[in-house]
């Protein structure tokens, strides 16, 4: 099995997506992938080319900044795209899906602190930070993606 390290860094655009791709190939029905950061980044451009990678290259995957949650029919399995940037209450994302996405496929979440802790158990965190002019990654893996991370 692939195994991630637990720090990337990613001087470009194009790297980020790299991992995006990556990522989509790891990922499985019942499993979330966390995105945290601060605005730009590089949340939307990971998760477009995860989408991406599990769909089709011509998906437009907009953010759900409005919509909320996206959801996608993958070749393999559906996945849901979560911004949970403008909930109140964690419950909300419970709400609109949340358990019904990882039931029937994956989840893709973005700003997952929203959720006052009440992540999925089977997870893979990536904190995304500017540094100069690229990103770098931190991951940490939970339940079935614990020995996917080093």
């Amino acid at each position: 099995m692939s195994r991630l390290p637990a720090r990337i860094e990613l001087p470009s655009e194009a790297d980020t997506e790299v991992l995006g791709r990556r990522l989509a190939h790891l990922l499985r029905p019942g499993e979330a992938l966390c995105l945290s950061g601060v605005l730009g980044a590089g949340k939307s451009c990971l998760a477009r080319a995860l989408i991406r990678a599990l769909t089709s290259q011509d998906e437009e995957a907009p953010s759900p900044t409005f919509t909320l949650v996206q959801t996608y029919s993958g070749r393999e399995f559906e996945i849901a795209h979560f911004d949970l940037y403008r909930l109140e209450d964690p419950d909300e994302a419970w709400e609109i899906g949340l358990e019904e996405a990882l039931d029937h496929g994956a989840a893709l979440i973005e700003w997952p602190e929203r959720l006052e802790g009440r992540l999925p158990p089977d997870r893979l965190d990536l904190d995304l930070s500017v540094a100069g002019e690229g990103r770098t990654a931190r991951l940490s893996g939970h339940g079935a993606w614990k020995e996917r991370v080093e």
